[in-house]
């Protein structure tokens, strides 16, 4: 069944549909206009009020468009694919699983994709704090988040050639390898557990503290003062003179230089740290 061309209003006005292709319309207002709903194609179609999305299963999505009052528009969903879409929205994802993105902006990603398991990013473009929070096995390419606190909480990350400007990126999160990526933010990966970073371009002010199982692989690191502070277990190979070092519990540091190394915490065995420069003296 088709639906062509159509204004449809009206608090669930599409309740409970099924195999349905929608096309060239608009949801203009009415709550929850396709919750329930299953094997659906929706394509140039326009959201402009709340809750579209619910306990949907098996949906494609393609060049829609999100208005702000489409505000936590799609929770509880399994099997999603969106391409080519613009959602000015927040909240838009949550607690949703099987989710593929491809080339989506999120103008306003406030708390966006939280609690989502199984989820594809590629050619994502997010503004707004909170985007990816307590998220499970999640891949992005070509992810670029402007906005403060992305994926906080989350598991089992893998990206690649991604831009993020964000404050607290990755905390509190387990199980993350970052390849190719730039990150520019204060407090990096704080309370973090298993993170890699691979041919990155770091700059985080005293970022990189209090992470359990560190590694680095050819990382720059800009601007970075106190950096691993109580980190344990630290494979940090560093391409660029790292400002300061405080306290890291164990492992070993390679860089060309280090402004300064500090430890000032009588707990920690500096001897349990190995720190290898490879250009310059050591200044203490």
């Amino acid at each position: 069944m088709e639906i062509n061309q159509q204004t449809l209003t009206g608090e669930r006005a599409l309740f409970q549909a099924h195999d349905l292709h929608i096309t060239n319309s608009t949801f203009v207002d009415g709550e929850s206009p396709l919750k329930h709903g299953k094997n659906l194609a929706i394509d140039h179609t326009i959201f402009k009020w709340k809750y579209p999305l619910w306990y949907t299963h098996h949906a494609q999505l393609n060049h829609t468009t999100w208005q702000p009052d489409a505000h936590a528009g799609i929770w509880y969903t399994d099997d999603l694919t969106m391409a080519n879409s613009m959602v000015r929205a927040t909240k838009t994802f949550r607690h949703a699983s099987n989710i593929h993105l491809d080339n989506v902006t999120f103008s306003d990603a406030g708390e966006t994709l939280w609690w989502c398991n199984d989820v594809e990013l590629n050619n994502v473009t997010a503004t707004g704090d909170y985007f990816g929070m307590n998220n499970e096995n999640v891949v992005a390419h070509n992810l670029k988040v402007t906005g403060n606190y992305a994926f906080d909480g989350s598991k089992n990350v893998e990206v690649h050639d991604s831009t993020f400007i964000t404050h607290d990126a990755f905390w509190n999160c387990d199980n993350v390898t970052i390849y190719d990526s730039t990150i520019i933010g204060e407090y990096l990966a704080w309370n973090a557990k298993n993170i890699t970073f691979v041919n990155c371009w770091l700059e985080s002010d005293q970022g990189l503290c209090y992470v359990d199982h560190l590694t680095m692989k050819n990382c720059s690191l800009i601007n970075t003062d106190l950096a691993f502070e109580y980190c344990s277990d630290i494979d940090a190979t560093i391409n660029t003179e790292i400002d300061s070092v405080k306290n890291p519990i164990n492992g070993k540091i390679t860089a060309p230089a280090i402004g300064k190394v500090i430890f000032d915490d009588d707990q920690i065995d500096p001897a349990n740290t190995t720190i290898k420069l490879t250009k310059e003296a050591l200044k203490r």
